[in-house]
């Protein structure tokens, strides 16, 4: 599409959702029919030059937020009470409940350092645009080539800094080196020296989980993991990961060679990050989510009412003694 027909695309909406004026008289001023203004319309939204928020009042479940903040010494909890709500639209209102947190914690001149997957891409989804807050947004891991584009820390820090109206640093580097040897020559490359540097320094960090599920985990895919060399990551305890970083389910790090590889923060950096928000939802998850809030890192937490209590039952259950 070229930027003249774009424009016009962007006039008529123009007109019509922000001027009030009805198709009819979009139709006689253009000299245009009014099916003709109602196709263009649809093609405006279809080719993003409108995008239509609907903003929901999202029910919580406080008394989940409270066990949570109790139980891990959280700052806070957000739970997504999901009563009623298809898979579809429990992932918008997590990323929904997620966003409105973090435009309140918002201030001129902040840092976010940003980190890939589907629950983060829900999060900046969720973002309202036009809060003009000038920040800086940092790629706080490395791209995975092959993975969706729209998922990954690149695509997500630019549409952030694009929604704030701020700076996106760019990591310009594979979430995964060859070597240990290969990611420390990376890592003194200036452009992925000044990007690390804003991560570490970030104010907010917002990252999901993975639990190293071998059909779901970017982690794993980029890392062209066999059968055997996962089953020697889980045979050590491995229950998940943060920005690559494995741990396990009593939260320490995972010493594995693929560590070492990882180009982005690791643990004890993000622990220096004032609030970190870890983003993840699903029964199936509730595992590597008590091992991430095991590690020290996270401070907040987004996640679902049904994630939540079988996060709360898991740890209950290990500090008894009871089997799970």
């Amino acid at each position: 599409m070229d930027s003249t027909y774009r424009d016009m695309l962007a006039d008529v909406a123009d007109m019509y959702y922000l001027q009030d004026k009805t198709q009819s008289e979009i139709a006689e001023k253009l000299g245009l029919s009014r099916v003709k203004i109602y196709r263009l319309l649809k093609e405006a939204r279809d080719a993003g030059v409108v995008e239509i928020l609907i903003h929901r009042s999202r029910a919580r479940n406080e008394r989940l937020e409270r066990e949570l903040c109790e139980r891990f010494n959280l700052s806070d909890a957000l739970v997504l009470d999901t009563g009623g709500l298809e898979q579809a639209e429990v992932w918008r209102g997590i990323g929904e409940i997620t966003a409105r947190y973090i435009e309140r914690q918002l201030k001129d001149n902040s840092t976010i350092a940003v980190c890939l997957g589907r629950t983060t891409y829900e999060v900046v989804h969720a973002i309202r645009p036009g809060l003009r807050v000038n920040v800086r947004i940092a790629q706080a891991l490395g791209s995975i080539p092959f993975a969706t584009q729209e998922v990954d820390s690149g695509t997500l820090a630019r549409q952030l800094a694009s929604k704030l109206g701020g700076e996106v640093l760019y990591l310009p580097s594979p979430m995964i080196a060859d070597s240990a040897e290969a990611a420390g020559v990376l890592r003194r490359q200036p452009a992925i020296e000044r990007t690390m540097a804003a991560a570490r320094a970030a104010d907010i960090a917002l990252l999901g989980i993975g639990n190293l599920d071998p059909a779901h985990s970017p982690l794993i895919a980029a890392a062209a993991q066999g059968a055997e060399r996962r089953a020697e990551i889980f045979a050590d305890g491995a229950v998940g990961d943060i920005v690559g970083q494995i741990f396990t389910e009593d939260g320490r790090l995972h010493q594995h060679e693929l560590t070492d590889r990882i180009i982005g923060l690791n643990l004890e950096e993000l622990r220096r990050i004032p609030t970190v928000i870890a983003v993840a939802l699903g029964v199936a998850k509730a595992t590597a989510i008590l091992g991430a809030l095991r590690t020290g890192v996270v401070n907040v937490l987004g996640t679902d009412d049904a994630a939540a209590s079988e996060i709360l039952r898991l740890s209950k259950a290990r500090v008894t003694g009871r089997r799970c």
